[in-house]
């Protein structure tokens, strides 16, 4: 994508502005993002999913047994005709990973990098319904697919805000409202990280929101030093052999704390052990048990696929790939390959392409490498064929 041509999705500016003057730092309106906008899935679809297994879905009622009273799924198929006419809330995660339809509107978020984006849930609300003025700490883009919904945005938030008492939910106990608008369908609003808003639902509506993997700074150290554990001999040690007798042997010199920086800084400085945690980590799939693949060997694999087969992308699969040195990673799924740089373009196709297949595979498939690395991402699940 040209970041210096006009988006439609964006209210015209292009990506470069986007980015520059909205990302991270203020929140933006855009009416019609995507015109004439119709949903992929209706209310009654969106029932459907919270009640199976494998979905991870909420129910959110404002004066339910308790105030903003939240309940898990799955739900029993008579859970919705028990709730009240007003004021109630479900909200199913991940939705792009059991409806394609769904999945194929992150095809107008390729101005931002794929490994980012964390899943497209949506909500639906009965008239009244909400889920209490709050803050996320990711961005979001939440786009109204059904129906209308009302939205304020308020303060900067943090740590410190106050929040009401609830064991589930993080509500704001002061809710200080600056702006606010009413979306209808294809209408867009796009809130940075920390900033209050409150949506309310007019009408029975469906909204879309595209949230994004903002990891913290607790999650970043604990994560990455749990992997740098694994490749850690038990003789690598803190040690001061250049000690100097000490006059009071109470005291913490200054020198002990120069050694254990210098220790850490051993480790932590490595850039291909924290590009390949990182990159490892940022494509972890939510859903770790629906990323699992036959077993099989080059010759079934290249068999199949002369045969007409077409391998697809796991939808609750995450590919990504970087540059080390002469050579290339690919990310799939929460693990890493180290691969030669003659296959760059292999990599892309295969995090890019909706479909392989002889045709955009030929020349990689007579690459031994290439042939290789196919047949485990479909061992993996990463790639299934889609007929399965």
């Amino acid at each position: 994508m040209n970041p210096d041509i006009p988006v439609q999705l964006l209210g015209g500016i292009t990506a470069r502005e986007f980015l520059r003057d909205y990302w991270q730092k203020k929140p933006l309106l855009i009416r019609q993002a995507i015109p004439d906008f119709e949903s992929p899935l209706d209310p009654d679809e969106l029932a459907g999913l919270a009640l199976e297994e494998e979905v991870e879905s909420r129910l959110i009622i404002e004066n339910g047994v308790r105030p903003w009273e939240m309940r898990r799924g799955p739900f029993p198929e008579d859970e919705f005709s028990k709730l009240p006419e007003t004021e109630w809330t479900l909200l199913v995660q991940a939705v792009d990973q059991f409806v394609p339809e769904v999945a194929e509107l992150l095809e107008n978020f390729r101005f931002l990098p794929s490994w980012r984006i964390d899943d497209v849930m949506i909500s639906y609300a009965a008239p009244g319904g909400s889920v209490g003025p709050h803050f996320d700490n990711y961005d979001v883009f939440l786009l109204q697919g059904h129906g209308k919904r009302h939205w304020k945005i308020g303060q900067m938030c943090d740590t410190d805000s106050p929040l009401l008492e609830h064991a589930d939910l993080r509500i704001l106990a002061d809710f200080q409202g600056t702006d606010e608008w009413t979306l209808e369908p294809g209408d867009m609003l796009y809130l940075p990280p920390r900033l209050a808003h409150w949506g309310v639902a007019v009408d029975d509506c469906l909204t879309y929101s595209v949230g994004f993997r903002a990891p913290s700074a607790a999650e970043v150290l604990t994560h990455f030093t749990d992997f740098l554990s694994q490749f850690m001999s038990d003789e690598e040690r803190y040690t001061d052999a250049d000690a100097q007798p000490v006059s009071d042997p109470h005291q913490i010199q200054r020198d002990a704390l120069d050694r254990l920086k210098a220790l850490l800084a051993e480790h932590m400085g490595d850039e291909r052990l924290l590009l390949t945690w990182f990159g490892q980590f940022m494509t972890e799939p939510r859903y770790p048990e629906l990323v699992v693949g036959p077993e099989l060997d080059d010759a079934e694999l290249l068999d199949s696929l002369e045969q007409g087969a077409i391998l697809i992308r796991n939808p609750s699969a995450r590919l990504a790939w970087s540059e080390v040195d002469d050579d290339l990673l690919l990310f799939a799924s929460g693990q890493s390959r180290l691969l030669p740089g003659r296959l760059r373009e292999l990599l892309k196709l295969v995090c890019a392409a909706d479909a392989l297949h002889m045709d955009n595979l030929g020349q990689w498939l007579a690459d031994e490498d290439g042939r290789s690395l196919l047949c485990e991402l479909v061992k993996q699940g990463s790639l299934g064929f889609a007929d399965e």
